[in-house]
């Protein structure tokens, strides 16, 4: 029997009532979760996120040069150009010019509070990716 029943990925924030309401938006989540100091959302894919309130969190400054990505979220969409239009409709923005089309097309965001995601769609028939 696993020692672990299930897995969320936890982002600190200032404000998780309104992280939510983003995070909402683009999964099209629902609360399964919620008290004072943390959020957590299921979205119809399975997506399983939580934000907690940290007063005194630092938003990550990714992706400037002189900091290391140490995590970040990645969601895989159909259309990148629907998908980032709903992003910043809800209130994020682009962190990196768009990539030439390739075998990956991938694009950076940050979510209201500064947390890095990156949208991305592999072309059909696209090779196994290491």
């Amino acid at each position: 029997m696993a020692v672990v029943k299930a897995g969320v990925v936890v982002l600190d924030c200032a404000d998780p009532e309104q992280l939510a309401a983003f995070y909402q938006g683009l999964l099209e989540a629902e609360t399964t979760d919620e008290s004072a100091n943390r959020i957590e959302l299921r979205g119809v894919d399975g997506t399983r996120l939580a934000l907690r309130r940290d007063v005194n969190v630092t938003p990550p400054s990714w992706p400037r040069p002189e900091n290391s990505l140490q995590a970040h979220l990645e969601f895989q969409v159909d259309d990148l150009d629907e998908a980032e239009r709903r992003v910043v409709d809800l209130g994020g923005r682009p962190t990196q010019a768009r990539h030439a089309p390739g075998p990956l097309e991938e694009r950076g965001y940050a979510d209201p509070a500064g947390h890095s995601f990156v949208l991305r769609r592999v072309l059909p028939g696209a090779p196994k990716q290491d």
